[in-house]
């Protein structure tokens, strides 16, 4: 299992990142807009399927991966790192968008909702990345299983990430209209991701490699 700092450290990420604006967010804001609070949280059960899926393909392929290339840690941990970064440049960009600037959507069959989470997580950029690049930052390979690591992480990242959507996903109109009439409130909502967001990204740049 990862140590309890490692833990923390990942939930911290895994949060911050939750809260950036991304293809998930925006989709299921507009959903439950669109179509009501259920259809939103149809929409999220494909988002955590594709989480799981990742989170399986990760746990394996980096498995693999840390003890057969050297200096693959390393590699990760810069191009987390530098995605981290970009992340905290497009919160805070000027006229950066906001997923409070809803799509109007069709309705859409609870079979076809489901599809359209699941294809949207699969093609969001943002958790292959967290998976892919940030996950192996905080597994300790002195301390046991990689795999075991791996998927207690990723378990982490997906409870935190489906308690979140889904209050997002039965509060989105009341916090579309909140954002909408309170510019402010949105503009510091983006510094302040952006901020942890570059916090982050300099912590695991220069975090010493782990033996």
């Amino acid at each position: 299992m990862p140590s309890s700092s490692a833990l923390l450290a990942f939930a911290l990420v895994a949060f911050a990142m939750v809260l950036t604006p991304g293809p998930n967010m925006i989709y299921l804001i507009s959903r439950s807009i669109t179509q009501g609070r259920t259809a939103g949280l149809i929409s999220l059960g494909g988002v955590a399927i594709g989480f799981v899926f990742y989170m399986l393909c990760a746990a394996f392929g980096i498995t693999a991966l840390l003890f057969a290339v050297p200096y693959a840690y390393d590699a990760l941990r810069l191009a987390g790192a530098a995605y981290l970064l970009y992340l905290a440049w497009q919160a805070v960009k000027p006229n950066g968008r906001s997923p409070f600037q809803v799509r109007e959507l069709q309705v859409d069959s609870p079979r076809k909702l489901f599809a359209m989470g699941l294809l949207t997580n699969l093609l969001n950029p943002k958790i292959a990345m967290l998976y892919l690049a940030l996950l192996p930052q905080f597994i300790d390979p002195a301390a046991g299983s990689v795999l075991t690591q791996s998927v207690a992480l990723g378990v982490t990242q997906i409870a935190i990430s489906l308690t979140v959507n889904t209050m997002i996903a039965i509060a989105a109109g009341s916090i579309a209209g909140f954002f909408g009439t309170r510019p402010t409130w949105l503009l510091l909502q983006r510094w302040l991701m952006g901020t942890v967001l570059a916090g982050l990204a300099l912590r695991l740049a220069f975090e010493t490699r782990r033996t």
